[in-house]
This record gives C-alpha cells, structure tokens and sequence, in this order.
C-alpha cells in the first residue's frame, strides 16, 4: 500500500514539475520581447535624468535630495514615455486601420457623386437675359 502512494507521489511531482518547466518556456519569447524593449528605454531615462544628477551635484545639494530629485525627474520621464506609447499604440491599432479604410472608401466612391444633370443650353429655348 505504502509502495502504491509513493509511486503515486512521485508520478504526480515529476508531472508537476514538467508542466512548471513547460509554463517556464512558455512565458520565455515574453521574457525577451519585455528585456529588448525595457533595456533602451531604461537606457534613455538614464541619459535624459543624468545631466539632471550632475547639475544637482555640482550647485552641492545633500546626496538624499539629489537622488530624489532625480528619481522625481526619471519618473516623469517614464510617465511621459509611457504615455507616449499608450497614445502610438491607439493611433498605430485604431486610427491608422480607420484612416486607411476611409481612404479606401472615398478612393472607391470617388466617382458616384458626379453625375451629369442634363442642363439647358442657354442658346436653346428661352432668351438668357
């Protein structure tokens, strides 16, 4: 009885484990795409609030206001940063398909508006003045 439960325990723990590393694959292409895109942006906080550091640092502030400041300074830039890519995000999948489905649409009717009304010549019939 006992040799059935561990045989029984051990079956489900290498399936567990398993289905851990096979989830652990899954989430891995996410893992690269958040690294290339995470690295450079980090990299242009870091340029961007730099300069900031420095000029704190050279009129002589106390090291604690210098890195709030900082940090005041790097998350304004990321806020403005991720508001940018909210805002290219809903032009790139809304506005770019509807402006080019409108485009398409006014390309294909372009014509139908036109049509010849038949009109009277003024030399025909009665006098233009």
């Amino acid at each position: 009885m006992w040799a059935i439960l561990k045989w029984l325990a051990m079956r489900l723990a290498i399936v567990r484990l398993v289905f851990k590393i096979l989830g652990f694959l899954a989430f891995l292409p996410i893992a690269f795409i958040l690294k290339a895109v995470g690295w450079p942006i980090l990299i242009v906080l870091a340029v961007l609030a730099l300069p900031i550091f420095l000029l704190l640092f050279l009129f002589g502030l106390p090291i604690f206001l210098v890195f709030a400041a900082g940090a005041l300074a790097i998350g304004v830039l990321f806020a403005a940063l991720a508001f940018g890519v909210f805002a290219l995000k809903i032009a790139v999948f809304v506005v770019l398909p509807l402006w080019l489905l409108w485009r398409l649409a006014s390309w294909m009717f372009r014509g139908r508006d036109r049509r010849e009304s038949p009109t009277q010549k003024p030399a025909e019939g009665a006098d233009p003045a």
